[in-house]
């Protein structure tokens, strides 16, 4: 075996070492969320490069805030057992690594958004960033058991990003998207960490369930897929969809209710890991239905 043999897989897995830094399936979900943003800015499909331009930025940036996120809690990941896998929290990265990777992420997503797709979309995907990755990571997560639905407006923000995209403006149609994934993020974070309390006490972080207790979560877990619900007609009630789309959003959000009525009523580990990949569901399914309801 050659030396260069030999070294290659040590290159490689130090490459995925850095690309579980970025999370790439949140990545990807944001992504997701931002180019159903572009599709339904304009009736017709807006140009394949102004896409592939604006959702390369827009994930860049995400990635870059993923990075710092696990930078800032490499000491919290690893006293938990979801996170003491990632590199940071094993020291398989070094801190130095991580930032200086961050910073590159970062610096080519905001350049190819200004270069290749406009001044408004880099400034408001550049706020996310720092929402993200400053205020909820630094400021808001160790501080509030609300922590998550007040930092969830910045990870709320794809689909306004991918609109202002492609049409260089932040409509009330944008923001409705926003608004959906806002009232979504809190029954589907609490839903993860129901089963997942252990690993938050051990942390120290004030995370809902270990400071009111579980059934007041999962109280709040019903209440707010009952206030998704409602958030998830406006779309038809304001004429942005048609039937397709109202049809989907009834069957899909009685579906979560469902699951968050069972969760409320009577509790288990499983139940709340299935609600939990259920949200996620739930989020691609309510997207997808508004972007095949725009086209028919």
């Amino acid at each position: 075996m050659s030396a260069a043999d030999m070294a290659g897989p040590g290159w490689r897995y130090l490459a995925g070492q850095y690309l579980a830094l970025t999370k790439p399936r949140i990545t990807l979900m944001a992504v997701f969320c931002a180019v159903i943003g572009m599709l339904l800015a304009r009736r017709e499909v807006p140009s394949l490069m102004l896409m592939l331009h604006a959702a390369l930025g827009i994930g860049l940036l995400a990635a870059a805030g993923f990075v710092l996120n696990c930078l800032a809690e490499r000491t919290i990941d690893a006293q938990m057992a979801r996170t003491r896998a990632r590199p940071l929290a094993r020291g398989e990265v070094g801190n130095t690594g991580a930032l200086v990777f961050a910073v590159l992420l970062g610096a080519l997503g905001a350049w190819l958004l200004m270069m290749r797709v406009n001044e408004l979309t880099m400034w408001l995907t550049l706020a996310t960033f720092a929402g993200y990755a400053l205020i909820y990571t630094l400021i808001l997560k160790p501080a509030t058991p609300q922590n998550i639905v007040i930092g969830g407006a910045s990870g709320a923000m794809p689909p306004l990003l991918g609109w202002t995209a492609i049409t260089n403006e932040m409509a009330p149609e944008g923001w409705l998207l926003v608004l959906i994934i806002f009232v979504w993020t809190p029954p589907h974070f609490w839903a993860l960490a129901l089963y997942r309390i252990e690993d938050y006490k051990r942390s120290g972080l004030p995370m809902l369930p270990v400071t009111h207790g579980a059934e007041f979560t999962r109280l709040n877990i019903l209440l707010y897929t009952v206030l998704l619900a409602a958030t998830c007609m406006l779309p038809w009630l304001i004429g942005m969809s048609g039937l397709f789309y109202l049809v989907a959003a009834i069957v899909l959000n009685a579906v979560f209710i469902v699951y968050a009525w069972r969760l409320w009523k009577d509790y288990s580990d499983a139940l709340s890991r299935r609600t939990f990949r259920y949200s996620l569901i739930f989020l691609g399914g309510i997207f997808a239905a508004l972007m095949i309801d725009h086209y028919l």
